[in-house]
């Protein structure tokens, strides 16, 4: 484990409170709304009644019986939220955002706390993965106070071990540990050359996922900024590179567009935005289009 520093500490406290109170005054309801439409389980079949969802007609009863039969669904009282949350080198870079110290890592924690107050309040276990290049932890989902602050000091931590990123990994990790329907929500910049299109739909057609886009105006602004020095978060290496030129960074709106066509649900954080206000409005949407 990391050893945080004084002011570490004191923004992990801040963090702390901040996130409860947004929750209670901003979107814990949009949240519940959102994701309690994934938390429904099977629990008979009965006769077709007119108005009746004709998407849910068993078709397996229906001609067994040659009369229409319908799946009965019950909500779930407790849903399974995995947080999957990017601890690689790149979320330690930022412009500073709009108070002058918010780098990725730090908007990516609100991010994880506010999500993880908003599960408990909805009576919904709450898990955490880190990965960097691999996995480097795993909280299992659990139902209580101390444990979503538990998931809130890891992801504030950042505690990877590595500065490389595999999204790949990741998702084969979640598919492995996670079996059963979950809501799984993604925490990256998703800033990874490796092709996880194929493994991040494979993850979507078993759970509902949503995925927030941390970046960083810095993200887009290198493409300003011409001949440059600068070092790889990632990788350490220094190199001059042509900031009109340089490779491996999609635009924001480009990483957006490859994460729908997966089948996730996705919403681009700023590091200069309010990252609840984006949070309620990204909860709205999904409930309005559901």
């Amino acid at each position: 484990m990391s050893t945080l520093t004084a002011e570490e500490l004191r923004e992990l406290r801040r963090l702390h409170l901040a996130a409860g109170r947004k929750v209670d005054s901003l979107f814990a309801g949009d949240y519940r709304s959102a994701v309690r439409g994934q938390g429904m389980e099977f629990e008979e079949v009965r006769e077709y009644s007119p108005g009746d969802d004709v998407r849910h007609i068993d078709w397996n009863v229906t001609a067994r019986t040659g009369e229409p039969f319908v799946k009965v669904f019950r909500e779930e009282r407790q849903l399974t939220v995995l947080l999957v949350v990017d601890v690689s080198g790149s979320t330690r870079v930022g412009s500073g955002g709009r108070d002058g110290r918010t780098d990725r890592r730090l908007q990516i924690a609100r991010v994880a706390g506010g999500l993880a107050y908003a599960s408990i309040r909805n009576q919904d276990r709450i898990g955490l993965v880190t990965f960097s290049d691999r996995v480097e932890a795993f909280l299992t989902p659990r139902r209580s106070r101390g444990h979503a602050w538990a998931v809130i000091q890891k992801v504030f931590e950042g505690t990877g071990n590595h500065r490389g990123t595999s999204l790949p990994e990741a998702f084969r990790f979640v598919r492995q540990v996670q079996r059963r329907r979950a809501v799984v929500i993604l925490i990256s910049d998703f800033l990874d050359a490796s092709d996880w299109d194929t493994q991040l739909g494979s993850l979507a057609r078993r759970h509902k996922v949503h995925a927030l886009l941390v970046s960083d105006p810095l993200d887009e602004g290198l493409r300003k900024l011409g001949l440059v020095e600068a070092v790889d978060a990632e990788t350490g290496r220094r190199r001059v590179i042509d900031g009109l030129t340089a490779r491996g960074v999609q635009t924001v709106d480009a990483r957006l567009k490859r994460l729908r066509r997966t089948g996730a649900g996705a919403v681009a954080i700023s590091t200069e935005d309010d990252p609840y206000q984006i949070l309620h409005g990204y909860f709205q949407r999904e409930v309005a289009r559901r």
